[in-house]
C-alpha cells in the first residue's frame, strides 16, 4: 500500500505552491535564481527543448496531460502562466473534463 495520492483523486494544487516549486525546480535545473514573472525563453535564454521538459515535469508532478493547444510555448514563458495551466488542467480533470 502506497501514501501517494494517484493523479484522479488528488486535491487541486494551490497557485502560490505551484509557483514555488515551480521556482524550485527551475532553479534546481538552472542553477540559477527566477522570478515568477520572468519570460523564461526571452529573457532567461532556454531552449524549446528545456520547455519539454517543463512539459514531463509538470505532467508528472500533478497528474495531468498536456496536449494539443496547451503546448503552445506561451503557456511555458513565465511560472506564473505554468501555474495557471496547471490549475486550469487540474480542474477541467476534477470535473471530469479533459482540458
Amino acid at each position: 500500500m502506497t501514501n501517494q495520492h494517484s493523479p484522479l483523486t488528488e486535491p487541486l494544487a494551490e497557485p502560490d505552491t505551484v509557483v514555488s516549486e515551480l521556482l524550485d525546480f527551475l532553479a534546481g535545473q538552472t542553477r540559477s535564481p527566477w522570478s515568477p514573472e520572468t519570460d523564461l525563453f526571452r529573457d532567461g535564454g532556454l531552449s524549446s527543448l528545456f520547455a519539454m521538459q517543463l512539459v514531463v515535469h509538470l505532467e508528472t508532478r500533478y497528474g495531468i496531460a498536456i496536449r494539443g493547444a496547451d503546448l503552445r510555448l506561451d503557456n511555458f514563458r513565465t511560472v506564473q502562466l505554468m501555474s495557471a495551466l496547471v490549475r486550469r488542467l487540474q480542474q477541467a480533470r476534477a470535473d471530469g473534463r479533459d482540458g
